[in-house]
């Protein structure tokens, strides 16, 4: 099997890696944040960080050749863990079936500058793009 990068329109990282890496039907994604795919900025509240945050995520599992429908399991960071509410309601729209729903793994973490959350996902793509 061969090892293919994966990026996706409006996310980028500064460092010179890909938003994620498939081998096979295995997908992983790099950190994803929530910043504005067309300044780059972070967004203004944990909220809007987010609603970013969890678009990226599409983006890139598609762009990975799968869906939302493939993630496995999601690890999310946050600056401050209390504010892991505004996580949830982004969270039921991406996956609003509760017998239908990734693993979540929510920690605290000293992020830097203004991210207030980050994460990253592991898929098992059962149809799309070949790898």
């Amino acid at each position: 099997m061969t090892r293919r990068s994966i990026y996706a329109e409006g996310f980028s990282h500064k460092n010179p890696i890909p938003a994620a890496c498939r081998i096979g039907n295995m997908l992983y994604s790099g950190s994803i944040q929530g910043t504005d795919p067309a300044t780059g900025a972070y967004g203004e509240t944990i909220e809007r960080q987010c609603e970013l945050m969890f678009d990226h995520v599409r983006r890139i599992v598609e762009a990975g050749g799968g869906s939302l429908g493939d993630i496995i399991k999601m690890t999310v960071w946050m600056r401050d863990r209390s504010l892991r509410t505004a996580l949830n309601p982004v969270w039921l729209r991406a996956f609003p079936n509760a017998e239908d729903r990734p693993a979540r793994h929510t920690m605290t973490a000293p992020l830097d500058g203004d991210k207030l959350i980050e994460c990253d996902f592991i898929a098992v793509i059962v149809q799309g793009a070949p790898a």
